[in-house]
């Protein structure tokens, strides 16, 4: 026992951040090692028990920042919060947050505990803005003050720093420095150089019109016209991006220049003029930053700056150099050219500056032109840069350790470019005192930075260029040469007057999704996709249409139809209930008061005036479905802009409600069957509002994914039990074969979506690796369920065999499912919401097919809708990421 008691105190007391290690008694041989198995997409499947310290032995320390002007903290409430949550325990200094505007009580109600100076830098895990200094007023270094073999997790610039490297190497201090995150894609969240650099183009802009005498704007009036300011905008990196869309919303006439083409493209994305040299050569290095450039190109440029200081009115500068000091831009016969009343902001004044006549840290003037050379400008916006530095604090936390119970560090020398890995390395500059700066070069290091990829919009105009006026006429022509010639043949081909009409209302229901979504805002995505989502639950129609018995099922199919129904009514009202509370994210304290409620009138007399014709004798079931079929329509319409977007969703409920009132009406259920339809639905419904409620709103669009996966379960249980249902009469049914047909398509479709949506839940809930899932020959394996999904159909055809047929729509049921998973983890985390679009549509497309099965109008109608609009909301979503993705193809603050 007090070998096993040594053990456990030498385990304790091992430097946080630790490499993983095996606990193994020596002195104890009754004891074995023990180990554990963890599934993980990402890991081995066998490995050590319990690698690095429970998050609950860790203490993480908050201290007030003594260097000089410094008013930011390094966690907000929020990220404390976060990191309670993840189970460390959290102390923050009293009066740490008072500069950034949170206050002790904020602190204690997020869950942290206030303490002494001492005892916060006690901890196990420091996190600071700046690096440790001396503190005057206990006359120590605060590195002193740090507990034995701790870990730091601040901006540290250890080339720049080597003395306080030298003292954290004799206290074993594991350093983490958020000035070294590598500025790779994955790393985005934990850039806090990004984060600053943002803030500080903004206040640079603000400063600079603070000190101007003029409007930024130009303005005519009746004293006379006021001519716009004109803005220079020298390095397009963050910082510079941040500037030129300030300054382009306050009205100036912004110009840009960089050494890099893609910058100056995102200069122009933002509406201002790009600015070149009449000399070629690329600007583009490694690690975002611009490369040094050649005597031609710096001569070049320079003259471009000597002509723009004569015209232009304010000068912002960001160029950074790292680890070196800034180059000189402006030269002091420059500033002196420039009019008076100009401001210059040098955003690179703390490595010595752009301008050569700035004084760092002060606001300055020279010959008649203001010098903004202040070193802190993210501090002068204190709240909202201690915010963001404490979620890109937070989310590297959690992204270095993913696992749920213990915290560990594994820091590797061999590594690949843009991985997790090489946050790790980059991101460690110190390691139980061992100095591991700088970090060794990555593999598969890009040699030079991609080809910037082309917009949609130059894509199609340059193949539009290229396409004659003839082949291009010809081209439409075919396409509607082919459009009449399927509808010949599907009217040649149609077993009955009623498939006839079903496609005709498929085709009008598709062709109105199609032009529904396309002015969509993006704000409004998820909602949008929340609202489909529960649209699709009308596979609840399908169920109840083929649900029998009295109080209870008395077959198989009638228990498959029940279970369609009740699974089908937790996504229907979960689903109405998520989209609601994604658009109470968008409610502001001053938006007028909402009558929501009134809407219970329209319903009211939809349903209750439909339940009135029903008891006199009347079946008016179509005209109900077409009006559940308008009020979707009215939802999709609805979501797509900010100010209908409520109205959206009420439609959607009384869409979905009178299409199940109807159905019921139509059905005429015994009072027994009726009970039996309504404790399912009325089960459902109540499991859907629960889980609705129980969620947290930052994992509402993970639980559209899970939501989405039960309507394609309702598919394939409906699709089967439809098959069971019309097998006795295939023999004399003339549409048997389309029914057939329908049933597998309906279970192929269902199984992807079931599936796929599962696995998109799991990468969006962090259950799974968000990273892609690269299986070894896995186009040969995804073609091989193809294969088999679509070979199954032989057999299913032509053989007559009730036990052929329901093999065949298992087997199609399983290899769709795994089909659906394999397709699914192969795509990374940040896709999964296009992914749910596509796997939305799909599910539209399902209930297309059950209601082509049920001869139903209103599921044609729904399902077409659902289908085309999610295939262009997915196409829309595409869109935006790579519009997104290029404005930040040049994260650094740099040029």
């Amino acid at each position: 026992m007090a070998s096993l008691l040594r053990v456990i105190a030498a385990g304790c007391s091992a430097p946080v951040f630790s490499g993983a290690s095996c606990l193994k008694l020596q002195s104890a041989p009754a004891i074995k090692t023990t180990c554990v198995r963890f599934f993980r997409t990402h890991h081995a499947l066998g490995r050590c028990a319990s690698p690095g310290i429970p998050y609950k032995q860790l203490t993480v320390g908050v201290p007030k920042e003594i260097f000089q002007n410094e008013r930011r903290v390094a966690l907000s409430p929020g990220g404390v919060q976060a990191l309670i949550k993840q189970g460390f325990n959290v102390v923050v200094e009293a009066g740490a947050g008072e500069s950034s505007k949170f206050r002790d009580q904020q602190y204690a109600q997020a869950g942290a505990t206030i303490k002494d100076l001492k005892d916060v830098f006690a901890s196990d895990v420091l996190v600071k803005v700046r690096a440790p200094v001396f503190n005057p007023d206990l006359g120590i270094h605060e590195v002193e003050l740090m507990k034995d073999a701790a870990t730091l997790i601040s901006f540290i610039y250890p080339a720049q720093n080597p003395e306080l490297m030298d003292k954290l190497s004799q206290k074993k201090t594991t350093v983490l420095a958020m000035d070294q995150v590598p500025r790779v894609t994955i790393a985005q969240g934990y850039d806090a150089l990004s984060s600053m650099a943002n803030i500080a183009g903004y206040k640079a802009v603000v400063l600079a019109a603070n000190n101007f005498g003029r409007f930024f704007t130009g303005q005519i009036t009746a004293a006379g016209k006021v001519p716009p300011a004109k803005v220079l905008i020298i390095g397009g990196g963050v910082a510079g991006l941040a500037a030129a869309g300030s300054a382009r919303a306050m009205g100036a006439i912004v110009r840009g220049f960089d050494t890099r083409a893609d910058a100056l493209d995102q200069f122009k994305s933002l509406g201002a003029e790009p600015l070149e040299v009449d000399f070629k050569e690329s600007g583009e290095g490694q690690g975002g930053y611009a490369k040094v450039m050649s005597k031609e190109f710096i001569e070049a440029e320079m003259k471009l700056f000597a002509k723009q200081c004569q015209e232009v009115d304010i000068v912002i500068t960001t160029a950074l150099i790292p680890g070196k000091r800034a180059p000189i831009l402006i030269t002091k016969p420059m500033i002196e050219s420039m009019k008076d009343g100009s401001v210059v902001v040098d955003l690179a004044a703390e490595a010595g500056g752009n301008i050569e006549t700035t004084v760092p840290g002060e606001l300055s003037v020279h010959n008649g032109v203001t010098h903004i050379g202040y070193t802190d400008l993210p501090s002068r916006l204190p709240t909202q840069s201690s915010t963001l530095y404490s979620n890109n604090i937070t989310k590297l936390i959690r992204a270095i350790s993913p696992d749920k119970d213990n915290f560990y560090l594994d820091v590797k020398d061999v590594f690949d470019f843009g991985t997790m890995d090489h946050v790790v390395r980059g991101s460690v500059v110190m390691q139980n005192g061992n100095i591991l700066f700088p970090a060794p070069q990555p593999n598969n290091m890009p040699t030079a930075a991609p080809p910037k990829p082309k917009s949609v919009r130059e894509l199609k105009a340059e193949k539009t260029s290229q396409i004659s006026p003839f082949r291009a006429t010809l081209t439409s022509a075919s396409a509607y040469t082919g459009g009449f010639a399927t509808l010949l043949g599907l009217g040649l081909a149609a077993p009955n007057a009623a498939f006839t009409q079903m496609v005709t209302t498929f085709g009008l229901a598709g062709i109105v999704g199609y032009h529904t979504v396309w002015g969509v805002t993006p704000a409004l995505h998820s909602p949008l996709m929340s609202v489909t989502n529960a649209i699709s639950g009308l596979t609840a129609v399908g169920g109840l249409s083929l649900m029998g018995g009295g109080y209870a099922p008395t077959s198989t199919a009638e228990t498959l139809a029940v279970l369609a129904a009740f699974i089908s009514s937790v996504n229907i009202a979960g689903g109405f209930l998520v989209t609601q509370k994604m658009l109470d994210m968008f409610k502001r304290p001053t938006d007028p008061p909402e009558y929501h409620y009134l809407y219970l009138l329209p319903a009211g007399v939809f349903v209750g005036g439909y339940a009135a014709a029903l008891q006199s004798g009347y079946n008016i079931e179509q005209m109900i479905y077409l009006g559940s079929g308008m009020c979707c329509v009215g939802a999709l319409a609805g979501l797509s802009n900010q100010s209908t977007a409520r109205l959206g969703n009420a439609l959607g409920i009384m869409g979905v409600a009178g299409g199940i009132v109807a159905t019921l009406g139509a059905l005429k259920p015994s009072p027994e069957l009726l009970a039996q339809m309504t404790a399912a639905m009325a089960v459902g419904g109540t499991a859907g509002l629960t889980i609705a409620k129980r969620i947290q709103i930052t994992d509402l669009p993970q639980l559209v994914a899970a939501f989405h996966s039960l309507v394609g379960l309702a598919a394939v249980l409906t699709c089967v039990a439809e098959y069971m249902v019309e097998y006795p009469h295939f023999a004399t049914d003339p549409a048997a074969n389309l029914t057939k047909i329908v049933a597998y398509l309906g279970t192929f479709i269902g199984g992807i979506t079931f599936s796929g949506s599962l696995v998109a839940y799991g990468k969006l809930q962090g259950m799974l690796n968000s990273a892609p899932l690269i299986l070894p020959a896995r186009h040969a394996l995804n073609a091989s369920l193809m294969a088999g999904s679509i070979g199954g159909m032989i057999p299913y055809m032509l053989d007559p065999s009730y036990i052929t047929g329901i093999t065949c729509l298992g087997s199609v049921s399983a290899l769709s499912a795994l089909m659906g998973v394999t397709l699914t983890a192969a795509i990374g985390g940040a896709d999964m919401p296009v992914v749910i679009t596509v796997l939305n549509s799909y599910s539209g497309w399902a209930l297309c097919a059950e209601g082509f099965l049920l001869n139903n109008n209103l599921l044609t109608i729904v399902g077409a809708l659902i289908g085309s609009s999610g295939a262009i909301l997915s196409y829309i979503m595409c869109v935006v990421m790579v519009f997104v993705l290029q404005r930040h193809s040049t994260p650094s603050p740099s040029w």
